[in-house]
């Protein structure tokens, strides 16, 4: 079980389609920073081709402070510091795609 962190927004697809092609049955997607933008409803499709049992968060405060909450993919869940940390230290491994 892996912890994928983006940071980036999806102006950068090779990093983003390199993420994507990672993910594995039962990984964790974080989106922090700029990287919250791709968790819009507008990019819903770049997921769709992920394994069903990996998992989607958005930094709460990172997507709060760009005011983007009512535009969310519905498949992500927004999560908190705590729950960062708590998603780190429960996964196997944590990748961080900057």
């Amino acid at each position: 079980m892996t912890l994928h962190l983006l940071n980036k927004s999806h102006s950068d697809a090779q990093l983003l389609n390199r993420m994507l092609s990672s993910v594995k049955d039962n990984d964790c997607i974080l989106v922090i920073e700029d990287g919250v933008y791709i968790a819009l409803t507008a990019n819903a499709s770049l997921f769709t081709d992920l394994p069903k049992n990996s998992q989607l968060f958005a930094l709460e405060p990172d997507v709060s402070a760009r005011g983007i909450t009512d535009k969310l993919n519905p498949r992500f869940t927004l999560a908190t510091d705590e729950q960062f940390v708590e998603l780190s230290c429960k996964m196997n491994k944590v990748v961080s795609w900057f």
